[in-house]
């Protein structure tokens, strides 16, 4: 943890750490982007439900929102007023992410003994970070993915050897500027939030302390991701495989594509691809998608019965945060095959099949496995919906509720010690 400047004890919250664990932790929650849209969006929407439902009192200063926020939770957007919306295309991304990012500095400037930690999200954080230092608030840093230089390495590694260019603006194409940025968060951030260990390793990797690395969770909605009712083992037909996510080279669909066709799977299966493609990444894959096997059907809004219709869900990815889908196949009874960056939560025979990532030929076994043992299948699926409790969003609100208060006591005694160092000398 970094050392609190004699300012800060002044500024911060006089409890102790006996207080802490008996009192509602005050959260404020920033969010440099549309709350309740799609992928990190709607993460960051449900991480707000979590925390509510766990009895955290939080005020969130998101960009805009689009989904209400339970009674009880404060909302104050940055760049909206009523319905009228400051459009991130008038701006740019990433200038409207340093005005938001600006105005929550300036509003956290008069909250001052009023905020217990601050919750804040990639790209949009420097300035309320050095805030907080002034004031003696201890941060938290959401990482939805890996180490960003990692991410950025490994993605155009792979891109490079497929021969595939991303566009600027396409995930895993970030420019130096934005890497610099990202980076300059970590360093400000007390904590990182990390819902994996892959994610924390990335970090250990790029030299970071293990006590800056709070592992959390991500979960699943328990009302749209269930198994199906009337559900019966099929033995008789093919085995059917299941692909949701942004078809693209960082999430390993040509490693399903080319272990799909070398499994008995495609004899009599069918492999449903769910998302939408980058047009080179479609070109290039051409070939297999062709296959009568294959079924590409685009952005989709049925996922939640797409997975109750499928057996497997594959995510071979070579970079990731924590997939939602992993705990969305499992909760509706629809068996991972993932990429080793893909374990949390998926174990490999116990609820799901794991590989190193890009072995294509242990993927087409796992695949042949599940199209051959069906009795295998329905232990791992039986394993996964037995745990379906300890995956939903509520339990990560849990989580998180624990990570902040860790963080808070953590920052406490650092500022004890820095304390008692200023009156010895």
């Amino acid at each position: 943890m970094r050392s609190c400047s004699p300012r800060e004890i002044r500024h911060a919250p006089h409890y102790d750490s006996a207080e802490l664990m008996n009192k509602g932790l005050r959260v404020l929650y920033s969010f440099p982007n549309k709350l309740g849209g799609a992928r990190i969006c709607f993460t960051a929407w449900q991480q707000i439900n979590g925390l509510a439902a766990a009895g955290a009192d939080v005020l969130v200063f998101p960009a805009s929102s689009c989904r209400p926020l339970p009674s009880g939770v404060a909302m104050q957007p940055t760049l909206a007023r009523g319905k009228l919306r400051v459009p991130f295309r008038l701006l740019g991304k990433r200038r409207a992410r340093f005005v938001h990012d600006h105005i929550v500095a300036r509003r956290i400037e008069k909250l001052a003994g009023q905020i217990d930690i601050i919750h804040t999200w990639p790209s949009g954080a420097c300035q309320t970070l050095k805030a907080a230092a002034r004031l003696g608030i201890p941060t938290v840093l959401e990482r939805c993915n890996s180490h960003t230089r990692h991410a950025f390495e490994v993605v155009n590694k792979e891109c490079g050897r497929l021969g595939i260019c991303l566009p600027p603006d396409y995930e895993g194409a970030a420019g130096e500027d934005a890497l610099e940025l990202e980076e300059e968060e970590f360093g400000l951030a007390d904590r990182l939030l990390c819902p994996s260990p892959f994610v924390v390793r990335t970090f250990l990797d790029k030299g970071f302390p293990e006590e800056r690395l709070a592992r959390h969770m991500y979960g699943f909605d328990d009302s749209k991701y269930f198994p199906a009712a009337d559900y019966q083992p099929n033995k008789a037909r093919g085995l059917r495989m299941l692909f949701v996510g942004v078809c693209s080279v960082r999430k390993g669909l040509h490693f399903a594509l080319e272990a799909w066709l070398r499994s008995s799977a495609h004899r009599n299966g069918i492999f449903t691809i769910v998302g939408e493609f980058l047009p080179d990444y479609a070109k290039k894959l051409a070939p297999m998608l062709s296959h009568p096997s294959v079924r590409a059907l685009g952005h989709r809004k049925d996922v939640p019965e797409l997975m109750r219709n499928n057996e497997v869900l594959v995510l071979p990815s070579i970079e990731e945060g924590s997939p939602l889908v992993c705990s969305e196949a499992i909760a509706s009874g629809c068996v991972p095959l993932v990429s080793d960056i893909c374990t949390d939560p998926c174990r490999h025979m116990l609820n799901a099949l794991v590989h190193n990532v890009g072995d294509v030929e242990a993927l087409a076994q796992h695949i042949t496995l599940m199209d051959e043992d069906r009795e295998l299948l329905q232990a791992l699926r039986a394993a996964g919906l037995n745990q379906r409790s300890r995956l939903t969003w509520q339990a990560a609100g849990l989580r998180l509720l624990e990570v902040y208060r860790e963080t808070v006591s953590m920052y406490l005694e650092n500022r004890e010690n820095h304390s008692m160092a200023i009156c010895g000398n």
